[in-house]
């Protein structure tokens, strides 16, 4: 059994998503630090610091003045600034990749195109082998590609 577990965790695909969810983890750290210390910031300027965090509904208990307070209290609460929260910041994180994504897609070469596998028959356009010596729609006979 110890044998079998080792083979299973040292086969290629195994390793290749250990590997890239290490580094999956370490870009969410990046893209969330990028969001939090430097995209985050000049949007709460323009805002003039609204924060949504404090922004809840008490289900049960009285008016608290914070959600601090609320949760000290005990009281369950309906916390829907912190969710409007969680989607901007979500919608930003996703902007973000997306842009980082479209700029390193264009940093890459294009694949050179696979080589051609078929041909045109000179008499009906049909796509035929290119070693090809007849066509199989027209039944005409056609010289192999690269002869005279």
């Amino acid at each position: 059994m110890l044998r079998e577990f080792r083979d299973f965790v040292m086969r290629g695909n195994v390793l290749d998503m250990a590997v890239g969810i290490v580094i999956g983890v370490a870009f969410g750290r990046i893209v969330t630090s990028l969001v939090n210390d430097i995209i985050m910031p000049p949007i709460g300027l323009v805002l003039k610091g609204v924060d949504f965090t404090n922004l809840f509904v008490a289900l049960r208990g009285g008016p608290y003045a914070s959600l601090a307070a609320a949760r000290t209290a005990g009281a369950p609460t309906i916390n829907y600034g912190t969710f409007f929260n969680t989607i901007i910041e979500f919608i930003i994180i996703a902007f973000v990749i997306f842009l980082m994504l479209r700029g390193l897609t264009r940093l890459q070469r294009p694949a050179a195109p696979a080589p051609a596998t078929t041909r045109e028959c000179p008499y009906c356009l049909s796509a035929i082998p290119l070693k090809a010596t007849r066509c199989a729609y027209c039944t005409a006979e056609v010289r192999p590609a690269g002869t005279a």
